[in-house]
């Protein structure tokens, strides 16, 4: 991008305002000026600066493919093991890819910065871009109602899957490609995003394909249903929508990012997806992350920019990499489970947790609410969206704890269809679907996938969580979970066993995890996310808001990209060792 002419755009005279916006005023923590000091050049280009001409960038492909090897190895679990002692000077070289500096105003410079937003807040029309399963999905239309509230237009475009989800609460529905199911299954075989097999590399290509195409059309197609005309004037996103800060920039439009696991740069504690056996790499481990993951989708993207977006390719190292760093950034998780780290700047929020709060109208069947009273409270045991390689050897087991601990358990069925081939005693209930915010307080405890949005919904009922995790940040929740002493240490799902669930489960029934369960609950239920999340949208605007282009060139049919095959299939031998 280097080279490319900054957007000027006219401030948006005539547009409507919302007049009770939650703004706190709190003027000290934005960290730009105007619209051209927050978003140079573009609005999602970083800063320039002389660090970033790396002499990285002119290496060659193989010698660029060497130093990633010495840096990383990748585990058969599918994290990253990040090891600095190898290569220090690299290590070094790449952390100046993280080198952005947004200095905060003084005193003086925040009296005299006329900020549009102070008071009122122009009524915009909003896309959201969220890729996942259910649960990533259900805090986004939490946050689509509230800023709906306050005047704004908002569509949300994800997977046709949930299209009943979001069009029920109210929202406008546009659909990302990509199938969750799928992606969720690929994720589950290869215990993340980063490891796999040719045949799985084309599976997940096309996946992605799908979404990062659908993107642009989500921004500015008319709506599917009325006909009614839409070109976003604001987009929020969360990480896996890749695309997603090309597409802002080709429309000239601010983007904010939320997210439910961290992917933010910081020295306290390592990707979720890295293992890292030196503190002093924590934060090299989040670029590592984001580098492999750009270096299989780099020559995809490009062709996206060039071909759709009518925009310059992007150089590997110099001139961008996949992290969120420059971009306004909101966290929906309580920082009662883990607080926002110290070096994560003003541009940075930890907004707690977004409930959708779909129990308090929710009416249970007669069968299930009899079944609740008949006895103590249940265990609840669920997986939710993750698939299952073997259904009936996880029956057995969850059967065999709840025996062995005398206790009665509801089973979420999920997508891994649990119970479909297996015969159930009569102090356990198999359950379809059910708003986890009514079901969990009748329950005793829970354990789960370590889903973010399960394990909100665990805490904020005062519920023992025991995690089992399958991949990526469902570990990491697992690890804060057993921190706070309100549940084992997490029990991954190639380990589950009869004796380790039932003790799991005499843990979680203890009188004392059961009270420090409920004294975290208290807290987690004075916080409200939702508002934190629409005050931090509107303190991070702009104070002139561009207003999008009357037109972008319709795209093209999308050429294939290269994913991950031509790095792992000379890489593989190294990171197996």
């Amino acid at each position: 991008m280097a080279g490319e002419a900054p957007h000027h755009f006219p401030p948006p005279t005539g547009l409507a305002h919302c007049k009770t916006a939650p703004v706190h005023s709190n003027l000290a923590s934005l960290p730009f000026k105007g619209f051209e000091n927050a978003l140079p050049r573009s609005c999602t280009e970083k800063k320039e600066s002389p660090k970033c001409d790396l002499k990285l960038d002119r290496l060659s492909e193989s010698e660029k493919k060497k130093i990633i090897e010495k840096l990383v190895k990748i585990q058969n679990d599918g994290t990253v093991e990040v090891d600095v002692t190898c290569n220090a000077h690299v290590a070094s070289e790449l952390l100046e890819l993280d080198a952005v500096d947004y200095a905060p105003l003084d005193a003086e410079e925040i009296k005299q910065t006329p900020f549009g937003y102070s008071k009122s807040v122009p009524r915009l029309k909003i896309a959201m871009l969220v890729v996942g399963t259910r649960g990533d999905v259900q805090p986004f239309i939490a946050l689509a109602k509230r800023l709906q509230e306050f005047g704004h237009h908002v569509r949300l475009a994800t997977h046709v899957n949930f299209h009943a989800f979001v069009k029920s609460a109210g929202i406008g529905f546009y659909p990302l490609g990509g199938d969750p199911r799928i992606m969720a299954a690929y994720m589950a075989r290869n215990k993340g995003f980063l490891l796999s097999g040719p045949a799985e590399i084309s599976l997940q290509r096309k996946q992605l394909k799908e979404v990062i195409y659908s993107l642009l059309p989500a921004c500015t197609e008319p709506d599917l249903d009325s006909g009614a005309p839409f070109r976003a004037q604001a987009i929020i996103a969360n990480p896996p929508a890749y695309g997603h800060a090309h597409v802002a920039e080709a429309l000239g439009v601010p983007l904010h990012i939320f997210f439910t696991m961290p992917w933010t740069p910081t020295n306290e504690f390592p990707h979720p997806l890295a293992r890292v056996p030196q503190s002093a790499a924590y934060r090299l481990s989040y670029l590592i992350v984001d580098l492999i993951v750009w270096w299989g989708i780099r020559g995809f993207i490009n062709e996206f920019r060039r071909k759709k977006l009518k925009l310059p390719p992007i150089a590997y190292f110099s001139t961008y990499h996949g992290s969120i760093s420059h971009l306004p950034t909101g966290y929906m998780w309580s920082p009662q489970l883990v607080q926002k780290p110290s070096d994560w700047g003003s541009l940075v929020d930890v907004v707690g947790y977004c409930f959708l709060n779909l129990g308090t109208k929710y009416q249970p069947p007669k069968e299930l609410a009899e079944w609740i009273q008949q006895g103590p409270k249940p265990i609840y045991i669920g997986f939710g969206s993750m698939p299952l390689e073997d259904e009936r050897k996880i029956m057995i087991i969850i059967i065999g704890a709840l025996k062995e601990t005398g206790q009665r358990g509801i089973i979420g069925r999920g997508w891994g269809d649990l119970g479909s081939f297996s015969e159930v005693p009569v102090d356990v209930y198999l359950l379809e679907d059910c708003p986890h915010d009514w079901l969990f307080p009748h329950c005793a405890a829970v354990v789960h996938h370590g889903g973010a949005g399960t394990t909100a919904a665990g805490l904020r009922s005062g519920c023992p969580t025991t995690i089992v995790p399958f991949f990526g940040d469902q570990y990491f929740w697992g690890e804060r979970i057993h921190a706070q002493g309100v549940g084992p240490i997490p029990i991954p799902i190639s380990e589950l066993s009869v004796e380790r669930l039932a003790n799991a489960i005499k843990y979680m029934l203890d009188p004392e995890v059961k009270s420090r369960a409920m004294e975290l609950a208290r807290e987690v239920q004075n916080e409200d996310g939702v508002a934190a999340a629409v005050d931090a949208f509107h303190r991070h605007l702009p104070p002139e808001l561009p207003l999008p282009p009357t037109m972008l060139d319709e795209p093209d049919n999308p050429n294939p990209f290269h994913w991950l095959l031509s790095l792992f299939e000379k890489c593989c031998p190294p990171f197996a060792s």
